[in-house]
């Protein structure tokens, strides 16, 4: 870090734009005056060590994350992404400017991102006028945008969460505690019911007769999420309130979203409180299975709850989580630090998060490198869905989790592998921005890339292009 002038201006601002902090504020918590905050973000001096490790000592950063290329937010990669789009292929916009704009101007960076976004969400929606234009940018990725900006951790909501599961008790048991909790603090009574008085619905409160249906069709740890849940949003209702008018959603549906979201992530802090969560999953090495069974969680639940240990010094290992079904359609993305994957496309299917609905319930490991270079340890396995109305249906989804492979020996299911193995399973992100050359499942032509077609021969991948 000596031997090089690090210039991280937009990290910085970027960073305090996260914690909703003005010069001023993050000037005097770091021990530097205004003006010289000002010519670090503006690029006009480097960061020093000593900014950087109060930096760290102040909010908790990652100093290697940080210094690193790329940084957080909108990268390099997902602009490569946005600017391979087929619109743009007479530009030629070169990686260099690209890392440029994400490092220099990161909230324009962001600002492209959500063009973009409502440009993908208007091209599938092209009927019906000219909409409002902030109701281009659909609920569910405007509130995917701003969990992954708090990188899914909430820190108020976890220490309230954490209170209230140290007056319910164990978690074995958690389910009658909390049934117990809606009637006695809020006249709610729980009733399980039969799936037809519900429709398609899961669990439904009744505010007339204040009292709470869950489908008989829930499993048990289902039932007790859905009992979690409902007593967030009564029993947190004045911070939930506070937490989202700070966030500032665009319109009612990203607003009831988000109070949604907000709540499920309650929920399983209420299931799964923060410090003994993390101290049993240290001990158990992050075994899922051994997490589930402490915790009366499922397999989903514990998983994701892996991805929100980001308590200023309190970490887990940072984990990333994706799931999707048997046609690749991914329905969750969430991650602690980093995350490797296309936001606007699928996954790579080299990645065998798809291959695991062939051997339903094994746990399979991966060690995955990027194009840049970065390794990752991955677990995928399927899961059940938590309600399946038709039993002729597949209930079967697919997750995934993973985490820079430097934490890997912490991690029990990779016991036994060997790290330094040379083969380690090149990934990309979507087909029309993957930079390789030789993949045999490229299932589409890189965008922007002059393809190298031959009539007198053929290559192993169905789309060979110009290095």
């Amino acid at each position: 870090m000596a031997e090089r002038k690090l210039y991280l201006g937009g990290r910085l601002r970027r960073l305090r734009r996260e914690l909703g902090m003005n010069q001023s504020a993050m000037a005097a918590e770091i021990g530097i005056s205004p003006s010289y905050l000002n010519h670090l973000e503006r690029n006009q001096r480097p960061v020093t060590a000593q900014v950087l490790l109060r930096l760290a000592d102040a909010y908790d950063v990652d100093l290697k994350s940080f210094a690193a290329e790329g940084g957080e937010g909108t990268g390099v990669d997902q602009l490569g992404e946005i600017f391979a789009d087929p619109m743009f292929s007479d530009l030629a916009i070169p990686r260099y400017e690209l890392l440029e704009v994400a490092d220099n101007a990161p909230s324009v960076a962001d600002a492209v991102s959500r063009l973009y976004a409502a440009l993908v969400e208007r091209r599938q929606h092209p009927e019906g006028g000219a909409p409002d234009e902030t109701s281009l940018v659909t609920p569910e990725a405007w509130v995917r945008d701003h969990i992954q900006a708090q990188r899914n951790h909430f820190p108020y909501l976890e220490e309230a969460a954490e209170t209230l599961a140290g007056a319910l008790g164990e978690p074995i048991g958690l389910a009658e505690a909390l049934r117990r909790r809606l009637r006695e603090a809020f006249g709610i009574d729980t009733r399980i019911v039969p799936p037809d008085l519900l429709d398609a619905a899961s669990q439904h409160y009744d505010y007339h007769r204040k009292r709470l249906m869950l489908s008989s069709l829930l499993r048990p740890e289902s039932r007790t999420f859905a009992l979690a849940y409902q007593l967030a949003l009564f029993e947190f209702r004045p911070l939930l309130q506070r937490m989202i008018e700070a966030a500032a959603p665009p319109d009612t549906p990203t607003r009831r979203l988000l109070h949604m979201s907000l709540a499920n992530h309650a929920a399983g802090a209420i299931m799964m409180p923060y410090a003994p969560f993390l101290a049993a999953a240290e001990r158990h090495r992050y075994d899922i299975d051994r997490l589930c069974g402490e915790f009366g969680a499922s397999v989903e639940q514990a998983a994701h709850r892996l991805t929100t240990l980001g308590r200023p010094g309190a970490r887990g290992i940072p984990f990333f989580m994706l799931r999707v079904d048997a046609a690749g359609n991914v329905s969750k993305r969430f991650a602690g630090e980093s995350f490797p994957f296309s936001r606007f496309g699928g996954t790579c299917p080299r990645w065998n998060l798809h291959s695991a609905f062939q051997t339903p319930g094994r746990v399979a490991t991966q060690i995955v490198e990027t194009p840049d270079g970065q390794r990752f340890f991955t677990v995928s396995r399927t899961v059940d869905r938590a309600v399946r109305l038709d039993p002729r249906e597949s209930s079967q989804l697919a997750i995934g989790i993973g985490c820079d492979a430097k934490y890997a020996p912490k991690i029990a299911y990779a016991d036994g592998l060997d790290l330094s193995d040379p083969y380690i399973t090149p990934i990309g992100p979507a087909c029309g921005i993957c930079p390789r050359l030789r993949c045999p499942q490229r299932a589409a032509a890189p965008a922007g890339r002059t393809l190298a077609l031959n009539e007198l021969q053929k290559t192993i991948s169905p789309y060979p292009f110009v290095g």
